[in-house]
């Protein structure tokens, strides 16, 4: 529980890090900050703080779905000093951006620390310096039970770490599908850890003959009948920062490209449900759910996670910090990267932004970023509940 709290604490904190990118530098150009928000309104507490730069009025309020820094003018309206519109074209992109640096540098910090104490390896050919890589942990977790099987008869649950078969120590799914076929048949002892205690249990593995005749039907057996994943850390010491750096990298690509292929099947679900295909549109809209989640889904996430350590919970929040910061520098309509298109998009057409054109955009890109909310915390629902 207490590293589940921690993580909801972390990820808190890369908003306000968020906000406070917006916050200070808006506050550096000479623009006025009229609240800090946490959470979306309706308002539940608010009250002015800080001394200097970091004065101002902070709000939390009742949806958990990120923050907010309201500008003084910042609907295009004010014309007095420490408006936002008087502000010049560059600092106002500034501050736009501000925000997507912070979460930028907070990712690098965190991964850097991540890579130093042991970077869990969940990604296909992670990036790592091999001559200053180190293994520092290698697991086997169980992520499915059959049901009716040697193992769920035994009492193993999902995310139990098998640690030894018979004797013998178990570091990896391989090590496991080798000692399960040795000892076919057989009532063997296998010891686990379970949220921090360490348990032994009796379990008689399925025999050979068995195993063989369920692979010719329908219904195909294992000898414990269980399915895990390798869980390893691996250290590093002079290259912690350049692991970081080249593993954003790598995120970076993955995010752009996933985002790209949920668009696409999002796309092709909007096209089937128009020409009347719906059953093909309903399929295509699942898929281009299973690469997003949400709050619910990063809770879920913490909470699982909890069991692995404070490294995969801090490399979960090096990814949340990422992933922020990759969102809102794209230019989606009412986040950061959307105001800065805008902004250079007039610019460059040499019109005027007019306030209420603006706000009508921005309006309408957060009524429907309002309704993926609703629709990805269904989906992550259903996902891991």
């Amino acid at each position: 529980m207490f590293l589940i709290i921690t993580g909801i604490i972390l990820f808190i904190f890369l908003i306000i890090v968020h906000e406070y990118g917006h916050f200070l530098v808006a506050k550096r150009n000479g623009v006025d900050v009229e609240e800090f928000g946490i959470g979306f309104p309706p308002k539940i507490w608010g009250k002015r703080l800080g001394k200097g730069i970091f004065e101002g009025y902070y709000t939390i309020n009742l949806l958990p779905l990120g923050g907010f820094v309201k500008l003084k003018g910042e609907n295009g309206e004010d014309n007095e000093k420490g408006s936002f519109k008087l502000a010049s074209s560059k600092a106002k992109l500034k501050i736009m951006l501000a925000g997507v640096a912070m979460n930028l540098v907070a990712a690098f910090i965190i991964l850097t620390i991540v890579a130093f104490f042991g970077m869990p390896k969940l990604i296909n050919n992670q990036f790592t310096v091999a001559s200053d890589t180190k293994v520092s942990k290698s697991e086997a977790l169980i992520n499915f039970i059959d049901k009716g099987s040697p193992a769920d008869k035994a009492g193993l649950k999902i995310s139990d770490n098998i640690k030894s078969l018979n004797g013998t120590s178990v570091a990896s799914q391989d090590q496991l599908r080798v000692l399960t076929k040795t000892n076919a048949g057989k009532t063997v002892d296998i010891t686990f850890i379970r949220k921090g205690t360490l348990i032994t249990s009796k379990v008689q593995l399925l025999s050979a003959q068995t195993v063989a005749d369920s692979l010719k039907s329908n219904n195909p057996k294992g000898y414990l009948g269980i399915e895990t994943t390798d869980y390893t850390l691996v250290k590093s010491t002079w290259s912690s920062p350049i692991v970081a750096i080249g593993l954003s990298l790598q995120i970076i690509k993955l995010t752009i490209v996933g985002l790209g292929t949920t668009l696409a099947h999002l796309g092709s679900s909007i096209g089937l449900f128009v020409i009347g295909h719906g059953t093909q549109a309903k399929s295509q809209a699942s898929q281009a759910s299973q690469n997003v989640t949400g709050p619910i889904g990063v809770y879920a996430l913490l909470s699982r996670g909890s069991v692995l350590g404070y490294q995969f919970i801090l490399f979960i929040v090096g990814l949340l910090s990422l992933t922020l910061a990759i969102m809102n520098a794209l230019p989606i309509p009412a986040l950061d990267g959307g105001r800065a298109f805008l902004l250079v998009l007039f610019k460059i057409i040499k019109k005027p932004l007019l306030p209420k054109t603006e706000d009508r955009i921005h309006g309408t890109g957060f009524a429907i970023l309002m309704i993926l909310f609703v629709v990805i915390a269904i989906v992550d629902i259903k996902r891991f509940y």
